[in-house]
């Protein structure tokens, strides 16, 4: 385990050391867009920096709010330059987690909806040799989106349950509705030491050609539908590697408020090899480790070293043709799944269901209600109502009336909470960020 630890930060430090070109700083409070952008004299948005850095540049962001060009409330990385936040105003101390380096766009935004996500690096053209590295920055929906005054509101919360475009709860304009991060890039990237928190549709989607995604050491709070998700765009087999360690995937909900599909914490695609490890994958609707998006004898599959923690369905969610088959990891036979299609490695894998592990830093409320959260529906239908009577006349069919309830659906995770998940459990999930 401590090898497979080491391997990978060893990896992410060669990552980083091989990104080459200028430094480029980003400071919201003191920059202007007229400066060169050098640590003494920085422009004030990310966006002025990626206008004008070149292929292999770094950006560095201090602590503030960023909303993207004129306001809109996102960013194009339509380069391959990085992105590294989290710096003290004068760049003197770099601690993501203390110096808050955001992409948190506002509800009256949506006006002006990115096509795919908070933050689109798009960088597919610049071909293999594209290295980016995305650390330290907190993407966070809560502000945008869209929650209902009433509904879906248990006792204690201040915020009911989110609402589904095109309705609106309390606010002006719709949710959001889109990635947190949206990629579709070539080369090497890499995602660490984010927190994605409250995202409207899924957190982290790539769309990566050939070459090597890592994502590791972030927390990924109360996303929507999936966490994450990594597909390979490349017609040949196993062009793109996947690793995915070191992060913590707690609350993922639902497509909509029924319950019915999606809800997962991480998914693997077919014509990657993947490699999931490390990781706490817990409380969420569906499953922790989704394997049932598209052909299983086209993937590589290693799931090694996970926790997974009191999730709703089932640990893991895996097609065994033709069926699907939904497993905790107590389950008889889990590591049976080593010899499923598309499954290289299925070791020591844990379950954990006592919720004392995240003592001091899950918030109690929003873990009682969700662990509770109930869908229910009621049929009313009354053959002789004068409504009924009416249609019967002319020749319509009679109908009935459905209500629906749910308890809870994605209500906004508090955000100091969120942080805390950062070095909660030694050795799995995201750690303290140095």
């Amino acid at each position: 385990m401590k090898n497979k630890k080491l391997f990978s930060l060893l990896l992410t430090a060669l990552c980083v050391l091989s990104v080459s070109g200028a430094d480029i700083y980003v400071a919201r409070a003191k920059g202007k867009n007229k400066n060169p952008g050098t640590k003494e004299a920085p422009v004030r948005n990310i966006w002025k920096a990626i206008e004008i850095a070149k292929p292999g540049d770094v950006i560095h962001i201090t602590a503030g709010t960023y909303h993207g060009k004129m306001s809109s409330g996102w960013i194009n990385l339509n380069k391959p330059v990085s992105l590294i936040g989290g710096y003290s105003k004068d760049f003197a101390q770099r601690d993501p987690l203390k110096f808050h380096t955001l992409l948190r766009p506002t509800n009256k935004q949506n006006a002006t909806k990115p096509v795919f996500g908070t933050l689109t690096a798009d960088f597919r053209k610049f071909g293999a040799a594209s290295n980016v590295v995305i650390d330290g920055l907190i993407i966070d929906h809560t502000d945008a989106n869209n929650y209902h005054a009433k509904n879906g509101k248990p006792e204690g919360f201040a915020e009911g349950m989110y609402m589904i475009p095109p309705a609106k709860g309390s606010k002006p304009m719709p949710s959001l509705d889109r990635y947190a991060l949206h990629a579709n890039s070539d080369g090497n990237l890499t995602i660490q030491n984010c927190l994605f928190l409250n995202s409207s549709n899924y957190a982290v989607n790539v769309q990566h050609f050939s070459g090597n995604v890592k994502i590791l050491n972030n927390v990924f709070m109360n996303s929507r539908m999936v966490a994450a998700e990594v597909r390979s765009t490349n017609g040949k087999p196993f062009a793109v590697n996947y690793e995915f360690a070191y992060n913590t995937v707690l609350f993922t909900w639902t497509r909509t408020k029924e319950f019915e599909d999606m809800g997962y914490g991480v998914r693997t695609n077919e014509g990657i090899t993947s490699n999931l490890h490390h990781n706490i994958l817990g409380l969420n609707c569906m499953a922790g480790y989704d394997n049932t998006k598209g052909n299983s004898k086209k993937k590589k599959v290693t799931l090694e070293n996970n926790v997974f923690f009191l999730n709703k369905k089932a640990d893991v969610a895996i097609t065994i043709s033709p069926n699907i088959k939904f497993m905790k990891v107590e389950d008889d036979g889990f590591d049976d799944l080593a010899d499923a299609d598309g499954m290289e490695s299925v070791e020591n894998n844990i379950g954990f269901k006592d919720p004392s592990l995240f003592k001091g830093r899950i918030d109690d409320k929003f873990l009682a209600a969700f662990l509770s959260a109930t869908y229910t529906e009621k049929v009313h239908y009354n053959e002789n109502s004068p409504i009924n009577q009416f249609r019967a006349a002319l020749g319509l069919n009679k109908q009935g009336t459905i209500t629906s309830k749910v308890t809870m659906y994605a209500n906004p995770y508090p955000f100091d909470s969120a942080l805390k998940f950062f070095g909660a459990v030694k050795d799995y999930g995201a750690q303290p960020v140095k």
